[in-house]
């Protein structure tokens, strides 16, 4: 029997490609809403960053998901980003 392949999504920060289990997912659902997707499983826009430390600094210090979204993200978004590279420690 063969093996299921594993989903390989890219990370926007460093451009490396991982699976998408290991990923953080932050989500724009239809509504407008944002929120960190622990499951990968929610509907929506979503941008993929890897748990690497720098990455997540990164991504919260430059405020690049607003780039990437084109809009505004709520700074809760940035604040569980930046609570999260702190626990990588």
């Amino acid at each position: 029997m063969r093996e299921k392949k594993t989903p390989l999504r890219m990370c926007f920060i460093c451009k490396g490609m991982f699976p998408k289990l290991s990923l953080l997912r932050i989500v724009r659902s239809p509504d407008g809403q944002f929120s960190i997707d622990t499951v990968g499983k929610k509907s929506g826009r979503g941008a993929y960053v890897c748990t690497n430390k720098e990455c997540l600094q990164k991504c919260a210090k430059k405020r690049l998901l607003n780039k990437s979204f084109k809009t505004q993200l709520p700074e809760e978004i940035y604040a569980r980003i930046t609570q999260l590279a702190e626990s990588e420690d």
